[in-house]
């Protein structure tokens, strides 16, 4: 009874040569409606539709805004798209509290930033060791207060992607006058009327966000970026510089306010690729 058990459970599997049942496809622990726990934090992750369970794909790591949550962002139907139209797992970090903990974030303002970017090291080893994912290619974005994560990663752990795209985004004040990191792609897509995360920046409780253009323009000293190159794309209007690594740096806008189009990671994913990046 025991072997015939064990040959039942083996045919389930899909193990047994011959076997009229299809192979398992991988199943995981945690993923779209579940959290994924790393001690006192989590994260959640999708696949793309079709995906076989083994090959090794990249991923959009999408931080999501204050008082966000991992979940929220498994919600959204548009990135969930442009995650299966790239071929690609959609991760969504959480933060510990309603808000990521960077440096000059409002009511904490001494903060170094350390626990998030421990966090995302974290992460990272966590998602390549459950899930098919090559960390080779991870493009970090985020929208509002997770743009101003994705640009403290580019600035402090930007080994960590191949490129960043933030979203309505900056530095909390006062910005960086140098940055740790080595140069990095970076495509910064903003509306020129948001109100709530405005180009110059705006003070919130005791702190002020910054400004973007400042933020660009220390990414562009630094990175040895040259001048800019205007293009028309989408609703957005870019300036690039590229360095004499063929890096790219481009701020995007466009004439709206406090939003995104999640075609525009579409097209920044595209961009990182024919640099190289991906």
């Amino acid at each position: 009874m025991r072997f015939l058990a064990s040959i039942v459970l083996l045919f389930l599997a899909g193990l047994m040569p011959g076997s009229f049942f299809a192979p398992v496809t991988a199943a995981y622990a945690c993923g779209v409606e579940t959290d994924c726990v790393m001690g006192d934090r989590t994260y959640r992750i999708r696949m793309p539709e079709g995906h076989d369970g083994k090959t090794r794909i990249g991923a959009l790591v999408f931080m999501h805004g204050y008082k966000g949550s991992a979940a929220g962002t498994m919600r959204n139907a548009n990135l969930a798209r442009v995650a299966d139209e790239l071929g690609v797992a959609l991760i969504a970090p959480k933060s510990a509290g309603n808000d990521w903990d960077l440096p000059g974030v409002p009511r904490n303002t001494k903060s170094t930033g350390e626990n998030e970017f421990r966090y995302f090291e974290a992460l990272i080893a966590d998602v390549s060791k459950h899930f098919p994912i090559d960390t080779e290619r991870l493009v970090a974005t985020g929208f509002s207060a997770g743009g101003m994560m994705v640009w403290n990663l580019a600035c402090h752990r930007g080994h960590l992607f191949a490129g960043f795209a933030p979203l309505s985004g900056t530095f909390w004040d006062p910005i960086p006058d140098t940055c740790p990191s080595a140069p990095v792609h970076l495509i910064h897509m903003h509306g020129t009327s948001d109100p709530v995360v405005p180009l110059a920046g705006r003070a919130i409780v005791d702190t002020s966000q910054g400004d973007v253009l400042e933020a660009m323009a220390l990414f562009a000293t630094a990175g040895g970026f040259e001048r800019e190159s205007p293009s028309d794309v989408l609703d957005l209007k870019c300036k690039r510089r590229t360095n004499a690594d063929k890096r790219i740096l481009e701020l995007c806008l466009h004439a709206g306010g406090h939003r995104f189009s999640a075609d525009y990671l579409l097209r920044a994913w595209e961009e990182f690729r024919k640099a190289g990046a991906l």
